[in-house]
C-alpha cells in the first residue's frame, strides 16, 4: 500500500463558495481532506498579562508550550463533566430522609408502606421537575421554601388518596394529614441546608480553576470579584479574550484601561490574557481548569463573528468537560440566590449523553453492510483499473483523527502517487496536478476513490454521517484559528455530512464547515442521518468534479 497526497503550504486565510453538489468526499483538494477555506484572522497576539496593586497574584501554572516532534498542539484528552446524578444523590437522600421523618408522627396503624413508597416517589418526582436537583450557584434553603411546601403538601395528599382507595381501614384524618406534611416540610429544609452549607464550605476551601471569557475592564472586573469572593467556589486562573482580524489593532486600548478606571472592583490578580486556541488548550491542560465563565454582555448587539465565537467557545469547553456559566446580561426568573455577587447567573448544561449512539451505529452496520457487498464489482473493477493503468499500490492509508481525537487509517483507492510523506501529510490540494492520470481524475470526480472508506464505518473507524476527518496536520493548525473546529471531534467523523449536503466540499471555508458540524451534533437525530443519506446518494447522480 502506498500513501498519497501532495504538498502544499498550510491554509491561510483564504476563502471560496461552496459548490452546489455534495458527495461521499470533499473534491478538489489532498484526496480525502478538507479544503482550507477562508481562515478568520485571530490577532497572534502573544500572551498578554495584566497586574494590580493592592492584591497579591493569584498563583497558577505557567502556560508553557506543549508540542510533540511534529509541531503538533497536543490535544486535551476528553474529560466528563460531574454527573448529575452526583450532584442530586444528596439531595434526593435529604427528601427521602425528610418523608420517613414525617411519618414517625403518624401512629402504627397509618404508617403503611404504601403510605411510604408512594411519599418518595412522589416527592422525587416532583422535586426533579421542579428542577430542585440541577446543578447550579450557591443555594439557601429557604429560597427553596415555597416550592418545596406545595410539592410537599401534593405528595402527601396523593399518598392519603391511595392510601385510603387501597386500605380503606388505614385512612389518615386532616390532623395525621397535616401533622406528617408540616414535619416533611421542616425536616426537608433542614437536611437540604446541611447539604447546601457543606457544599459552600467545600467551594470555599476547595476552589475550582475557572477561566473567565470577555474583554475589557468587565472581564477584569468579573475575574477580581471571584478572586476576592471564594464563596463562589472559583478561582480565576486566565482571561479569555479572543481577538478577531479586524480588532487586533485596538487590542491593548481595550484591555489596558487607564489608571482612572483602576477602582476596587477591577483591581485583579495577575492573570494570563489567552487570545488563541492553542493557549486555551495548554491553560486547559496545565491549570486543570473546570469551569469557564461567560460575561453575558449583550446589551449592545453582537455581531455575527463574535456570536460565532462564542458559541464554539462553549461548544469547545463543554468537550473539555468544563461547566459552563453566562454572567450578566439581562436575565429574568430562577431563585434569588442565583447570582454572582449581584450579576444574572445560569449555567448552560452541557449537551446530553448520545442516547442515539447504539441507533447509529446499527444504522451504519445495517446499511455499510449491504452496501459493500452490492458494490463489490464495482470496487474490483476501481482495483483492476488502477493496478494496470497507474501501477502497483491499489489502496493508500492516511492517518486521520476520528471521534475525541483518536487517529485511525483511513482508506482509498490511489489517485495520485505523492513524492514524499511529508508531501502526503501536509499538501492539501490536487485538484490540477498533472501527476494525476485519466483514471485518477475518473475516481475523483465520480467520488468512487471514497467506496473503501465504507469498509472504515464497518470497523468502526468512522460513521456513514459525521464531520469529513481530517488530517493531524491541519486539525491542529485549524484548532488554534476556529473555536468550533475541536468541538468536531465530539461524534465519530463520517464520510459525508451536513456540510457537505449544503455544498461545502472541496476548498470552501473551514469556518463554515465547522459551524455546520456542530450544529449537526447538537441536533442529531437518527432521521436527519438518513436525510442526509439520501442527499448524498442523489448527489452522486451528478458529480460536482474535482
Amino acid at each position: 500500500m502506498t500513501r498519497e497526497s501532495t504538498s502544499v503550504p498550510a491554509p491561510s486565510g483564504r476563502g471560496s463558495t461552496g459548490h452546489p453538489a455534495a458527495g461521499v468526499g470533499q473534491r478538489g483538494r489532498e484526496p480525502g481532506g478538507h479544503g482550507p477555506g477562508a481562515l478568520a484572522g485571530t490577532g497572534g497576539l502573544g500572551q498578554a498579562t495584566f497586574t494590580a496593586t493592592g492584591l497579591p497574584p493569584l498563583g497558577f501554572v505557567p502556560i508553557a508550550p506543549q508540542r510533540d516532534a511534529t509541531d503538533r498542539v497536543a490535544l486535551p484528552s476528553r474529560r466528563r463533566t460531574a454527573a448529575p446524578l452526583r450532584f442530586a444523590l444528596p439531595l434526593v437522600a435529604a427528601d427521602w430522609a425528610a418523608a420517613l421523618l414525617g411519618t414517625v408522627v403518624l401512629d402504627s396503624a397509618q404508617r403503611h408502606l404504601v403510605l411510604i413508597a408512594q411519599l418518595m416517589a412522589c416527592v422525587g418526582v416532583l422535586n426533579a421537575y421542579a428542577g430542585l436537583y440541577r446543578r447550579s450557584g450557591p443555594r439557601i434553603a429557604l429560597d427553596e421554601l415555597p416550592a418545596l411546601a406545595a410539592r410537599v403538601l401534593v405528595a402527601w395528599c396523593a399518598a392519603a388518596a391511595m392510601l385510603a382507595a387501597l386500605f380503606p381501614g388505614h385512612a389518615l384524618s386532616l390532623t395525621a394529614l397535616v401533622a406528617g406534611s408540616t414535619t416533611q416540610l421542616l425536616g426537608t429544609c433542614c437536611c437540604r441546608a446541611l447539604v447546601h452549607g457543606y457544599r459552600r464550605h467545600t467551594a470555599r476551601h476547595r476552589l475550582s480553576s475557572a477561566l473567565v471569557v470577555g474583554t475589557g475592564p468587565e472581564a477584569r472586573r468579573l475575574a477580581g470579584l471571584l478572586a476576592r469572593h471564594p464563596v463562589y467556589g472559583l478561582r480565576p486562573v486566565g482571561v479569555v479574550a479572543p481577538v478577531r482580524g479586524d480588532r487586533t489593532g485596538d487590542r491593548h486600548g481595550d484591555e489596558h484601561p487607564s489608571e482612572a478606571e483602576d477602582d476596587a472592583d477591577t483591581l485583579v490578580p495577575a492573570l494570563p490574557v489567552l487570545s488563541t486556541i492553542e493557549e486555551i488548550h495548554r491553560a486547559v491542560i496545565q491549570n486543570g481548569v473546570r469551569h469557564a465563565v461567560f460575561l453575558d454582555d449583550t446589551r449592545g448587539g453582537t455581531t455575527p463573528g463574535a456570536e460565532a465565537d462564542r458559541t464554539g467557545l462553549v461548544a469547545l469547553f463543554h468537550e473539555y468537560g468544563c461547566g459552563t456559566w453566562f454572567v450578566g446580561g439581562s436575565g429574568a426568573g430562577g431563585a434569588m440566590s442565583q447570582h454572582l455577587w449581584g450579576f444574572t447567573c445560569r449555567r448552560v448544561p452541557p449537551p446530553t449523553a448520545r442516547r442515539g449512539a447504539f441507533a447509529k451505529r446499527l444504522l451504519d452496520v445495517a446499511v455499510a453492510g449491504p452496501i459493500l457487498l452490492a458494490i463489490s464489482p464495482v470496487l474490483l473493477a476501481c482495483a483492476l483499473a488502477v493496478r494496470f493503468l497507474d501501477g502497483p499500490g491499489v489502496l493508500f492509508r492516511q492517518e486521520r483523527i476520528g471521534q475525541h481525537g483518536r487517529p485511525f487509517t483511513l482508506l482509498k483507492f490511489r489517485t495520485l502517487r505523492p513524492a514524499d510523506d511529508h508531501e502526503a501529510a501536509t499538501r492539501w490540494n490536487v485538484a490540477n496536478d498533472r501527476r494525476m492520470s485519466m483514471v485518477g481524475h475518473l475516481l475523483r470526480r465520480t467520488s468512487m476513490d471514497e467506496l473503501p472508506q465504507i469498509w472504515n464505518v464497518l470497523r468502526g473507524d468512522m460513521s456513514l454521517v459525521g464531520p469529513r476527518p481530517e488530517r493531524p496536520f491541519f486539525v491542529a493548525n485549524f484548532s488554534k484559528t476556529h473555536p468550533g473546529y475541536a468541538a468536531r471531534h465530539r461524534m465519530p467523523v463520517g464520510i459525508t455530512g451536513l456540510a457537505q449536503v449544503h455544498g461545502l466540499r472541496g476548498d470552501t471555508s473551514i469556518e463554515d464547515r465547522s459551524r455546520f458540524d456542530n450544529h449537526y451534533i447538537d441536533h442529531w437525530s437518527l432521521w436527519q442521518d438518513v436525510c442526509i443519506i439520501i442527499r448524498t446518494a442523489l448527489s452522486l447522480v451528478r458529480p460536482a468534479g474535482s
